[in-house]
């Protein structure tokens, strides 16, 4: 570990942090502790979530809270640890990724005994870093704690953001900057690139055995089943009594699917472009992670890039479920020596599971349209049509999120709302006529469509604000984004589209 030690503090409700993942997988887990913090300050605090986890905000607030925020104190029992992981990024493998700027301190029960990793992000470098400084600015980690509370106000499963705390350090960037770091709370931080991590040491593990054998070893792999135990205890406890191994490992992986095409429908339904669908960036628990260049569609385009290194458009916003379904396939090339003891028949297994996922996503998707629309009576092919021929309609022309609340007032008659923001205006009259004999229900509508989103160019405004020094834009965005659906006065503004002068959109990824 680092040549230091932290200093150690035992706040109420942190006493007993636990290091299951570590004791687990110690091959995934590099002891480590966080760099100095020069002046910690608070930015922002989510309360409501620290009460959650029976944390007190006060507390918090005070110098250990501000130590432990930061990774400078930790409890007294807490294993601080850097995560090993691999991944493909952009569709290239990298076999050594790993928490490079980040450290997992441990895990502790929320009010309702779930279990939760607390993690801290820009804490320093670790030997996972690759040539990374290890720190983080306070504009991308504010970019994180509003984005993931936004999606976790929208009703999608998320990892959230406890606290930004800055560090007193800069951070040199293009320009110079102010340090901060990012704690953030998650189901875990288990990611198909750890299952591809696991599954590298175990072959380098074969191999060895091999050579001193003069035979190749052809025995399982023991990290990716331990990784795998792991993770059935930590999200999927109710598989633990399939007595057969390989049944119980296959039910992960169809879990794993499963959880993951209902995410990504949902994320799709409310116009989310996470930006780096990279498979390090894909969990287990199925909650969203990483906010680097994610960004919300404005007008509506399946096209539509916003991260400056996806040239490619690979993880486009209509390309968001094929990549999920590839990611996922990567995830059963690491379990296949726990699926089946023949290669082959293993192969067979995970194609066959695999091929659920087109089915679930589907579903998932059908039925949210279908609530958009106020239409979750009618039948999946009578929505799908209405759907497509809608998107044809406002394809490069409407705001996503605005136009699907204007037609929540279209289906209580004023059907101009939504008519005059389409060219095609006869095309809309039949579009609507079809729709509305099926009676669609606008109060449910209004349930399932936001007003508010976090908007591109809100987003950017609280943050070079806070960057400045002054939070009052990014307090004010939080306060809009956590009732999404609550259409309220004086907000208006948070309701409306980027202004015709905001141009192009473009994000990175924060490091």
């Amino acid at each position: 570990m680092s040549d230091t030690s932290p200093a150690t503090t035992d706040l109420r409700g942190l006493a007993d942090l636990g290091h299951a993942f570590a004791d687990a997988v110690p091959e995934l887990a590099l002891p480590w502790t966080a760099a100095e913090a020069p002046a910690p300050r608070l930015l922002a605090l989510n309360e409501s979530l620290a009460g959650d986890l029976g944390l007190d905000p006060a507390e918090l607030r005070t110098d250990a809270g501000l130590g432990l925020l930061v990774g400078t104190r930790v409890p007294t029992r807490a294993k601080p640890v850097a995560q090993g992981y691999a991944g493909h990024q952009f569709g290239g493998f990298a076999p050594r990724l790993g928490d490079g700027r980040a450290l997992l301190l441990g895990e502790l029960h929320d009010r309702d005994g779930g279990l939760r990793d607390l993690h801290l992000k820009g804490s320093g470098r670790t030997p996972w870093a690759r040539g990374g400084d290890g720190l983080a600015a306070v504009g991308p980690m504010l970019r994180e704690y509003v984005v993931s509370e936004a999606l976790h106000h929208l009703g999608i499963p998320t990892t959230r953001a406890l606290a930004v705390t800055a560090t007193g350090a800069t951070v040199r960037r293009e320009v110079p900057l102010p340090g901060a770091v990012l704690a953030r709370v998650a189901s875990s931080h288990l990611r198909v690139g750890s299952f591809q991590y696991a599954r590298a040491l175990d072959q380098a593990s074969d191999q060895q055995s091999g050579a001193q054998s003069g035979a190749q070893s052809d025995r399982s792999g023991d990290v990716v089943r331990r990784l795998a135990d792991h993770a059935i205890s930590r999200h999927y406890p109710e598989l633990a009594s399939i007595g057969s191994d390989p049944e119980r490992y296959l039910a992960l992986f169809r879990a794993v699917v499963s959880a993951q095409a209902a995410l990504v429908a949902r994320w799709m339904l409310v116009g989310f472009v996470h930006g780096v669908m990279n498979t390090d960036n894909v969990t287990i628990s199925g909650e969203t992670i990483d906010y680097g260049p994610c960004a919300f569609l404005d007008v509506f385009d399946p096209t539509t890039v916003f991260s400056s290194i996806d040239e490619g458009g690979r993880y486009a916003f209509g390309n968001q479920p094929p990549i999920t379904e590839w990611n996922l396939a990567r995830l059963a090339e690491a379990l296949l020596p726990l699926l089946d003891e023949q290669q082959e028949r293993a192969v067979e297994i995970a194609v066959e599971a695999l091929g659920g996922f087109r089915e679930q996503y589907a579903e998932a998707w059908s039925s949210g349209m279908r609530a958009k629309l106020g239409i979750a009576h009618v039948d999946a092919e009578v929505g799908a049509a209405l759907t497509d021929d809608l998107f044809g309609l406002i394809r490069g022309q409407a705001d996503y999120t605005s136009y699907f609340r204007a037609l929540g007032r279209a289906a209580r008659g004023d059907l101009a709302a939504a008519r005059d923001r389409v060219l095609d205006v006869a095309g809309f009259d039949a579009w609507a006529t079809r729709w509305s004999s099926l009676q669609p229900d606008a109060a449910a509508m209004d349930r399932v469509n936001p007003v508010y989103i976090a908007r591109n160019h809100l987003v950017e405004e609280a943050l070079a604000d806070a960057t400045a020094g002054d939070l009052a834009a990014f307090e004010r965005l939080n306060d809009a984004l956590a009732r999404p659906f609550d259409e309220r006065a004086g907000l208006e503004r948070y309701a409306e589209p980027a202004p015709a002068g905001f141009g192009a959109y473009t994000t990175y990824c924060g490091t």
